[in-house]
């Protein structure tokens, strides 16, 4: 079961380099020119969780693994581009590939760097870009809805079903809304099959200069009052020192946040934002071999949540054993969470939570 986000703005807004430093590669170039990234960067991150340190020491396990979200490096938009402008529609088509959007705006000033616009103005950027997404998908929802119009004239149920669902979004995209304002939750799923990139949860990362890496500035504090509208969220990150941070042995890079006035890593909010954005959860599993993070969906059953080790774990599930992690760590591991009466065995209804630490019984 993979997650990813993509990382979508304007060129030479910071992208590339953002992504550079979440994947500590220099796999995507990051140039002072548009359209320096070509084809899509696909980069696999860890998600930062102190518990799986907790749980590999109490459980005295040989190696931790942790769980992780892919992200997808897609080249700058311009105005225009749901029109071909720029690199246009090779572009979009990547987004609609995605899980979720992280839109990274320019938020510094730097006359060495050439802003596309000509100006720094994130709320103008992330108008542009959103506007060319709505665009997008409008062309691709009006061909559909007509089709199923037709259909659904004839006595078609499907269609007429199909019909209910794409008319309130195809208003809203005319009215200069996104798709994602249009949908019920009761919808939620059918609308995920038309892949519609405005219906897709944002993330916006402000990227601002070293200075204000702690705090913000004027334009972080812009787009945090856009975002608060949207019920989006944002992160503020200067791209500059996260790609400092990258080059540094892992022992050092707590001090030289700390120089700065930085608790963590602009990069590590931004890996917990985009893993919250998606709605997931982690669940453990702890062993003296390893101690390892799983990704799920939060809702998710003990069957589907043990498919993710194996298919074979839901085909043959029969229960699963499961401790609270808090419980877990209080009763010095599995034997003393169960001497205490904290180890509970669950049937195929259970909805995994949050950090608990499980093992599956299956028979195949």
């Amino acid at each position: 079961m993979g997650f990813n986000c993509g990382i979508v703005g304007l060129p030479n807004v910071g992208k590339s380099t953002l992504f550079n430093a979440l994947t500590a590669t220099a796999a995507a170039q990051a140039a002072n020119y548009p359209f320096c990234t070509i084809e899509p960067n696909v980069g696999r991150v860890a998600v930062p969780d102190p518990r799986l340190d907790t749980l590999a020491r109490v459980g005295k396990s040989a190696k931790t693994v942790p769980t992780s979200l892919e992200f997808v490096d897609i080249a700058g938009l311009v105005r225009g581009a749901s029109k071909g402008e720029g690199l246009g529609n090779q572009f979009l088509a990547n987004i609609r590939e995605v899980d979720a959007i992280v839109h990274v705006l320019r938020c510094f000033e730097d006359s060495d760097v050439t802003h596309v616009e000509g100006s720094v103005d994130p709320i103008r950027d992330a108008e542009t870009v959103e506007t060319e997404l709505m665009l997008a998908d409008l062309e691709s929802l009006e061909k559909r809805l007509l089709a199923a119009q037709k259909k659904a004239r004839g006595g078609d149920k499907e269609s007429t079903a199909q019909v209910a669902l794409m008319e309130p979004i195809v208003a809203a995209l005319q009215e200069g809304r996104p798709a994602r304002t249009a949908i019920a939750p009761a919808d939620a799923d059918a609308a995920k099959r038309l892949q519609l990139l405005t219906s897709k949860p944002v993330l916006y990362v402000c990227n601002v200069e070293e200075a204000a890496a702690a705090s913000g500035n004027a334009h972080a504090a812009r787009v945090a009052e856009r975002a608060a509208a949207e019920g989006a969220r944002v992160v503020i990150v200067s791209a500059a020192i996260e790609a400092e941070v990258a080059q540094l042995a892992e022992a050092d890079r707590g001090e030289f946040l700390e120089g700065l006035g930085l608790h963590d890593s602009g990069l590590d909010r931004v890996i917990r934002a985009g893993y919250d954005l998606l709605g997931l959860v982690t669940y453990f599993t702890v062993g003296p071999k390893e101690a390892r993070a799983w990704t799920i969906v939060r809702g998710t059953k003990a069957p589907q949540a043990a498919a993710v080790i194996h298919n074979d774990f839901e085909r043959g599930f029969i229960a699963c054993e499961t401790i609270a992690f808090t419980d877990f760590v209080a009763c010095n591991g599995e034997v003393g969470a169960k001497e205490a009466g904290k180890m509970k065995v669950e049937g195929k209804e259970y909805v995994v939570r949050d950090g608990d630490v499980l093992l599956f019984r299956f028979n195949v």
